[in-house]
């Protein structure tokens, strides 16, 4: 799956799920630029891929703010003279500050929607325009297995992750007028410092795995699906809501309809 000569951008490449989406666009070609928050995280990125003899640069934006946001596309147009892959990656889930409506503080509702949400509209706002026409144009956009099965404990994510997933679906008909493929993908548990966070023990983290039907995943296993869904192997693939979580969904629903 080549995206040689492709133009990339990913929110949230400083660490996880991101940094490995941004080393897997990178290795199938395209130039990357690398976007985060964490200008330390953001910088490693990059410097990894150029390392492996790849195309990036790095980027520092908010993109759950507007400026930031177009700022952002139009740096990957002025390096690189075009757009062409959209991973809208960036996410949080603030540990101890998330989980039943009631007990949500407002200002960590209005933060987790904004960097969850907000970002990929924002981004797909102005990545759509400069994208369009663009032959093998792609959008993914990361929501979660929360966005199928939420689990009761984390209110505010699992409605931020609904409300990409469904974002995506309705944008589809407008890309699609447009050229531009756009997918969701909704991943378990994987093991990236944010997850260890909110597993808070090796103990917790093993339970989680031993719960899974197969296990954490791997940061690549996710990479692997985002290169495949920007490549022109998707070519049929638009409007979809991917469940790639090693068959967590499908393990837990029985138990949770039968409790």
């Amino acid at each position: 799956m080549s995206l040689s000569g492709r133009v990339a951008v990913v929110t949230g490449a400083g660490s996880g799920i991101g940094r490995a989406g941004a080393l897997a666009l990178a290795r199938a070609g395209a130039q990357v630029v690398v976007s985060d928050v964490d200008d330390a995280g953001g910088r490693d990125t990059t410097a990894a891929i150029t390392q492996a003899g790849g195309r990036a640069t790095f980027v520092h934006a908010d993109a759950g703010d507007r400026a930031q946001a177009k700022a952002l596309m139009d740096a990957a147009v002025a390096t690189y003279g075009a757009l062409d892959v959209l991973y809208n990656n960036a996410g949080i889930a603030p540990v101890g500050r998330d989980g039943f409506t009631p007990e949500i503080p407002e200002d960590d509702w209005d933060r987790v929607i904004r960097v969850n949400l907000t970002s990929v509209y924002l981004c797909c706002k102005y990545a759509i325009p400069l994208m369009a026409g663009r032959p093998g144009a792609a959008i993914v956009n990361t929501a979660s297995s929360m966005a199928l099965l939420p689990l009761g404990m984390m209110d505010a994510y699992a409605a931020s992750k609904g409300g990409v997933a469904l974002l995506t679906r309705s944008m589809t008909p407008g890309c699609g007028k447009l050229g531009i493929r756009v997918n969701a993908i909704c991943p378990g548990y994987v093991d990236t410092p944010m997850n260890g966070l909110i597993f808070g023990s090796d103990a917790l983290r093993d339970a989680f795995a031993r719960e899974g039907a197969m296990g954490l995943q791997p940061p690549d296993e996710i990479a692997d699906l985002v290169v495949f869904l920007a490549s022109d192997a998707a070519a049929s693939l638009t409007g979809a809501v991917i469940a790639c979580d090693r068959g967590w969904v499908a393990f837990k629903r029985p138990a949770m309809l039968a409790g």
